[in-house]
């Protein structure tokens, strides 16, 4: 997927031989540097850091579940 595609501040399943050893890990578009395409980045999430998209393999989007999908006991 080319950075053109990513949607800024969206989430995105992705891999790494960089980051986390390989493993999928969920990364979001960030637009801390700037709003131009060229200067997005990806935020590792659960760390400080920022990487380069072309770092990753994007998998694809994150697709969030419905809020509150599970009922409660007390329901």
């Amino acid at each position: 997927m080319f950075t053109a595609s990513l949607i800024p501040e969206a989430y995105y399943w992705a891999r790494s031989a960089k980051h986390f050893d390989g493993k999928l890990t969920v990364v979001q578009v960030s637009t801390v540097f700037g709003e131009d395409p060229i200067y997005w980045t990806l935020a590792l999430l659960g760390t400080d850091q920022h990487a380069m998209p072309c770092d990753f393999e994007i998998i694809g989007p994150l697709v969030l579940p419905d809020e509150n999908p599970m009922r409660h006991a007390a329901e």
